[in-house]
């Protein structure tokens, strides 16, 4: 059975292909009966614009009316990753191989659960993190939530 995330995923990246854009990630987050629906878009020529995210939103929006996957009332957000971008594949974890990423996992480890550091490779379905000259191998399911730390 797909999670709500798989279903909102499978309806939504055609469309924003369709759009010139690349769904890079989204959340969904409930609570109680409000809900929120945050969709990245990435560009690769030229990055995202606001007419983007608008032109996006409109069309998820949309859609969204028509199969009506969440129930009640929530907001739609559409936005560009950012320099502090999300992390949620593998292979995206692969394009920042050396640069800092603050993650958070699902269940601690060592009595914690958040880490920064920087990003040392991937190996099969994990990723390495090094803190402090320590190695950190964490399987990407573990892993709650993870961004790149931008360098200003």
């Amino acid at each position: 059975m797909a999670t709500k995330e798989e279903t909102l995923r499978a309806m939504i990246t055609p469309i924003v292909d369709a759009m010139g854009c690349e769904l890079w990630g989204l959340e969904y987050l409930s609570s109680g009966r409000n809900a929120m629906l945050r969709i990245y878009i990435e560009r690769e020529s030229d990055g995202v614009t606001v007419e983007d995210c608008e032109k996006v939103s409109r069309q998820v929006s949309s859609q969204l009316d028509v199969e009506d996957p969440i129930t009640g009332e929530y907001t739609l957000e559409v936005s560009s990753p950012g320099m502090d971008r999300p992390l949620y594949t593998l292979d995206q974890f692969e394009k920042y191989i050396g640069e800092d990423v603050a993650l958070r996992l699902r269940f601690p480890h060592e009595g914690r659960r958040n880490f920064k550091g920087r990003l040392n490779g991937v190996e099969g379905e994990d990723v390495l993190l090094i803190v402090d000259d320590h190695e950190y191998l964490f399987p990407l399911d573990s892993i709650e939530k993870a961004n790149v730390v931008p360098r200003f």
